[in-house]
């Protein structure tokens, strides 16, 4: 997933005082479903004597609020969007900042929000209300030795895309099955045309809990991911030779860094080996255990919904550029 650079935030910070019952009621984790229907997740939590929230708003990474106060029963959130300005020519002439608001008030496990937001032209403020569920508590790591998984489930069936659709209803397909191998490869635009939308790729069918391996040449520069159930991404990226990062190959995008490198350099085959068990992520690239059995928050950018406890299917970005899969076989854990 390519990394946003839309949001300008800055640490939340809080009058110290201890929670009220109001106020603890709120500082929790939350599944949002917003505006526009796409998934996200806040959490707001009180750790030293101050409280901080973080956000996923839909597409991109999670990222600290500018500011969190709860007062009585309602949560006040702020976080700044950063708007370029343009001239004729597509440069930059100006950056601007607004704050946007977003009040929160919990009735038992559902999260009510309401989101204000100033237009760019300065001409008023947009208003959406929007709604979220209190997380369920995370389940115990897992004892992965004890785990039984069923017989193997070929993904490709090593002739055609069969079994697999594109995600998005209208999206361009740039997915292709050739020489044994699962390739995205979109048309890059005619000169003078615009850059077309292509979609990502999904399995028709849907799985709980699992172990995934899949084989992956990244290309130069390449950028994809590999969504378990629909909502966790771990990151296919060009990324050998540089520092360990949550954004790079084999991470939980945005919530877990490897605890190693283990990526090759661009071009070669590199295996991915990702079991997801009670919410619980533990990554294996080329051999080595870079995640180990480590607790996923909550639902990654670009999820398709922010439930953790629904099945959902595998699913695949496709709108950043050529890559190649192979050999995805699933292994469902037996109940």
């Amino acid at each position: 997933m390519a990394l946003l650079g839309c949001l300008s935030l800055v640490s939340a910070t809080c009058a110290a005082a201890p929670a009220t019952q109001s106020q603890a009621g709120l500082l929790d984790r939350w599944e949002l479903t917003l505006p526009n229907g796409a998934a996200g997740w806040l959490e707001l939590k009180q750790e030293d004597g101050w409280i901080d929230g973080s956000i996923l708003w839909g597409g991109g990474s999670v990222v600290p609020l500018s500011s969190v106060v709860i007062a009585g029963d309602t949560a006040t959130l702020t976080r700044l969007r950063e708007v370029e300005r343009k001239d004729a020519t597509g440069a930059v002439v100006r950056k601007q900042q607004f704050t946007e608001v977003i009040t929160a008030q919990a009735k038992g496990d559902v999260l009510y929000l309401t989101r204000t937001t100033p237009r760019i032209d300065g001409s008023g403020f947009d208003r959406a209300d929007f709604g979220g569920r209190r997380t369920p508590p995370m389940p115990p790591r897992p004892d992965l030795s004890r785990v039984r998984f069923g017989e193997p489930i070929a993904l490709l069936n090593g002739r055609d895309l069969s079994g697999w659709r594109v995600l998005e209803a209208g999206a361009a397909n740039g997915w292709v099955f050739r020489d044994g191998m699962l390739l995205n490869a979109p048309e890059e635009p005619a000169p003078g045309q615009p850059k077309r939308r292509y979609g990502n790729l999904r399995t028709d069918r849907e799985f709980e809990d699992f172990r995934l391996t899949v084989d992956v040449r990244v290309p130069p520069g390449g950028n994809s991911g590999v969504y378990l159930r629909g909502i966790y991404e771990i990151q296919v990226f060009d990324s050998y030779g540089k520092p360990r990062d949550s954004h790079y190959m084999g991470s939980v995008y945005s919530r877990i860094t490897p605890a190693v490198s283990a990526e090759k350099p661009a071009g070669e085959w590199q295996t991915l080996d990702m079991t997801l068990v009670d919410r619980h992520i533990t990554v294996v690239l080329n051999g080595q255990r870079i995640i180990d059995n480590q607790p996923v928050l909550g639902c990654t950018g670009g999820a398709m919904w922010s439930d953790p406890t629904r099945p959902g299917p595998i699913y695949l970005q496709g709108d950043h550029g050529g890559m190649a899969y192979r050999n995805f076989v699933l292994r469902p854990v037996l109940k």
